[in-house]
């Protein structure tokens, strides 16, 4: 038996409790990993919360991301003892997830745990900032530098915005951070933003363009910040889009890619494939130092778990959720 939260949906709808389970019960897979540590994402909040339909799949143990140590494999790269990371792949939503002592993923699905860090600054890091990593690549590869300009990124204090403020200012960017929460400034600017605006700014429908400020954006918003930002970025500039916390919509105009040269680039981390993944990692555990992953972490255990993904709808989270699924 092992521990674990699953979401179940009847007559009367969505109920989420902590239960035991036999392992059994695990669902097809060929690596078998004993979790350590898991995150709450904001995909795992719409899931347990049921404000989204995240989970296509019912009983659901909730959870995109785990890490832990592998117990059992048919699978060619992975033998007993192999400590191990996984993000997305439809974990959570179509197959069971991290919010569980124990786990049966597919092996394709994991990549090795970075020697740079324990399982629990893994999981600090997570889908969020693994997400974050793959838009800072992006731009660079995009060929945004340093010297053409500040970068704006948008909900700053979420787990995405806290990452990629770090993993900008490591890489020599200025940024400025678009937040809701201005009297979180000082935590910003702890991770380095260089400037902390208002989201009111950017949250209303505003002009096809406007004045041009950023180099280039890294958006986890969506809806009228998105096509706000679009608008307000440099000519030849880029912006990452990563995230719908404002809308899926996206109420812009064509005028800042066809007269700025703007680029929109979409960000997909669930799919992505292996080796983007293991470059967004290896860029992890270059530039991200363990004391900012502990400035924006907090620990729950798995039935805390439950009212943080309230919370987290609430919006009276800042940073990462680690959830030791061991107590």
């Amino acid at each position: 038996m092992f521990s674990a939260v699953v979401i179940e949906k009847g007559e009367t709808g969505q109920t989420v409790t902590r239960t035991s389970i036999e392992e059994t019960a695990l669902p097809e897979g060929d690596v078998t990993v004993d979790v350590e540590y898991s995150t709450l994402n904001f995909k795992d909040a719409l899931a347990i919360t049921g404000k989204s339909p995240v989970v296509r799949k019912f009983p659901m143990v909730p959870g995109i991301d785990l890490a832990g140590v592998v117990s059992d494999s048919s699978h060619p790269e992975w033998k007993a003892g192999d400590r191990v990371v996984l993000n997305g792949w439809g974990v959570g939503e179509t197959h069971w997830g991290g919010f569980a002592q124990k786990a049966r993923p597919k092996g394709d699905w994991l990549i090795p745990l970075p020697d740079a860090f324990s399982a629990r600054q893994a999981m600090a890091i997570g889908t969020a900032g693994y997400t974050a990593s793959l838009c800072v690549d992006a731009l660079v590869d995009f060929g945004v530098a340093p010297e053409q300009g500040e970068i704006l990124v948008t909900g700053a204090t979420g787990g995405v915005g806290s990452v990629a403020i770090a993993l900008l200012t490591k890489a020599g960017f200025t940024v400025a951070a678009a937040t809701g929460k201005t009297a979180e400034a000082e935590y910003l600017q702890q991770l380095g933003a260089s400037t902390v605006i208002d989201r009111a700014e950017l949250a209303s429908a505003g002009k096809p363009m406007q004045k041009e400020r950023w180099a280039g954006v890294i958006d986890t918003a969506g809806s009228h910040t998105l096509a706000n930002a679009c608008a307000q970025t440099r000519y030849g500039g880029a912006v990452a889009a990563c995230g719908l916390a404002q809308g899926m919509d996206f109420p812009a105009s064509v005028a800042p890619f066809i007269l700025r040269g703007v680029s929109l680039l979409g960000i997909d981390s669930v799919m992505a494939p292996r080796e983007r993944r293991l470059t967004a990692w290896a860029r992890l555990s270059r530039d991200l130092e363990a004391s900012t992953l502990d400035t924006i972490t907090q620990e729950v255990s798995l039935e805390e778990a439950i009212t943080a993904a309230n919370q987290l709808m609430d919006g009276t989270v800042r940073g990462r959720i680690v959830v030791d699924v061991n107590r």
